[in-house]
């Protein structure tokens, strides 16, 4: 398995100004990242994305850094009209090409909170986003770019529920962006997740949370809830509660010998986090490897 780093793991320095996704490139070869994702390009003013993404393109050329992945938001059930987010998301396929990434990871649906909707369950809904998966992935694999959703969003969050939507898209150039620490989200066993979604695998983020129980009193600033009403903050890989080993051994045991993406959510300060967590994540792809 080869190190990666999602851009979104920057987002302090990248809305302060100190950085941008171009200039980000130089820092994470520094750094000793066998790869670099991008999440949404952030395209300046009077600029094209598609002169944007050529410059990002040569920028990672320039540095001998690979784009392993490109990462966006979708929505297949809540979008205003069903084609025009397909065709959206088609486009991102072609930022996707521009930027040399051989996978796009899109988002299924994020679900409905108090909303009236025409579905009353996953399963209702199951069609309506494998047919949004497949329209897409069909066109990225003629353009060379395999597509994935990520565990992610809550509604479609859980590997059940993933695993389900694989198997009704039924398409080999489409598979999951299995983030670890997201199952938590969920209330799902990371391990267990992993273990049934690993042959899925195109893409992996390495996401530590820190956990406590929603029995017990909020914790304050940096915590969110998970479904179940547990109480969550993103911490420094190596440092929370997510079995990070333990899933990158799995990972490795079904065959996987990709790129794992650090995804840092957490408050601490991101260039010490990030580092601290690339010489974690080294030292588990390292360990896992004799697992």
């Amino acid at each position: 398995m080869k190190t990666c780093i999602s851009s979104y793991s920057f987002n302090r320095l990248l809305q302060s100004g100190e950085y941008t996704q171009l200039s980000l490139v130089k820092l994470v070869k520094e750094m000793g990242f066998d790869a670099i994702e991008f999440t949404d390009l952030i395209v300046p003013e009077n600029m094209r994305k598609a002169d944007y993404a050529t410059q990002i393109r040569e920028e990672c050329d320039k540095f001998c850094l690979p784009v392993a992945n490109y990462t966006v938001g979708a929505e297949l059930l809540g979008c205003s009209d069903f084609d025009e987010e397909i065709a959206r998301i088609c486009e991102q396929v072609d930022t996707a090409v521009i930027l040399g990434a051989k996978g796009l990871r899109h988002d299924a649906s994020g679900g409905f909170k108090g909303e009236e909707r025409s579905f009353k369950s996953f399963e209702q809904a199951l069609p309506i986003l494998a047919k949004g998966c497949k329209a897409v992935t069909g066109y990225a694999a003629s353009k060379g770019v395999v597509t994935m959703v990520e565990n992610h969003g809550y509604f479609c969050q859980d590997s059940d529920r993933v695993e389900k939507l694989v198997a009704a898209v039924a398409d080999k150039n489409f598979g999951v962006l299995i983030d670890m620490g997201n199952f938590l989200c969920a209330d799902e066993a990371p391990e267990f997740a992993v273990g049934r979604l690993a042959s899925y695998a195109k893409h992996v983020h390495c996401k530590d949370f820190h956990l406590k129980s929603g029995r017990g009193v909020d914790p304050g600033n940096g915590f969110f809830r998970s479904r179940a009403g547990n109480y969550l903050r993103g911490s420094i890989i190596g440092h929370g509660d997510v079995p990070v080993l333990q899933c990158l051994s799995v990972l490795g045991m079904s065959g996987y010998n990709g790129y794992v993406s650090i995804e840092f959510e957490g408050m601490e300060e991101n260039l010490m986090a990030i580092e601290i967590g690339l010489n974690n994540l080294e030292n588990y792809i390292e360990l896992a490897e004799f697992c």
